[in-house]
């Protein structure tokens, strides 16, 4: 099949990462729900191969076609840049995304990071000339969230000669 120029997809990874099933008939086929058994895509066979396209979406708005049409929520969470749980809550209240589970986000450890400032180093004067000469250090926390390991504090410590930095939890 050195003609096919359009990449093939893996059923079972699909089904497995999406929580679907594919259903095949002699000239169609559907991707069905799990647990809702819901049609999410169904499309057509040409030339001997299932075709799956973004008109293979049956009640998804296409802004939001993606191979994967219903996810968790903290799936959407990370697809859509981490917006607060009261924005996902309102794009499933609209129909806009389709959640398999809508409990609370666990801990999202980027979320903390990228809401943290950096303030900026003011010069001290001090000419570094040898590793550890000038050790800047921070604490960082009551963080909002604990991070995967249980911790809610951090120190970081960077080395002004070499800038190597270390994290501490």
């Amino acid at each position: 099949m050195s003609h096919i120029t359009k990449p093939l997809l893996s059923v079972q990874k699909f089904c497995r990462d999406n929580h679907v099933y594919f259903e095949f008939h002699a000239y169609i086929f559907y991707v069905k729900d799990l647990i809702t058994k819901k049609v999410l895509l169904s499309g057509q066979s040409n030339d001997g191969l299932y075709v799956l396209s973004e008109s293979s979406a049956t009640s998804v708005p296409q802004a939001f076609w993606s191979p994967c049409i219903s996810a968790t929520t903290d799936l959407w969470h990370r697809r859509l840049g981490h917006p607060t749980p009261h924005i996902l809550d309102l794009l499933v209240s609209n129909n806009k995304i389709v959640c398999t589970s809508r409990h609370s986000l666990a801990q999202c450890q980027s979320c903390p990071l990228g809401k943290s400032l950096r303030l900026l180093l003011r010069p001290t004067g001090h000419k570094t000339t040898v590793p550890l000469d000038l050790i800047y250090s921070d604490v960082w926390g009551l963080a909002p969230m604990f991070s995967s390991d249980g911790f809610r504090y951090f120190v970081i410590f960077f080395d002004a000669h070499t800038k190597i930095y270390g994290i501490i939890r």
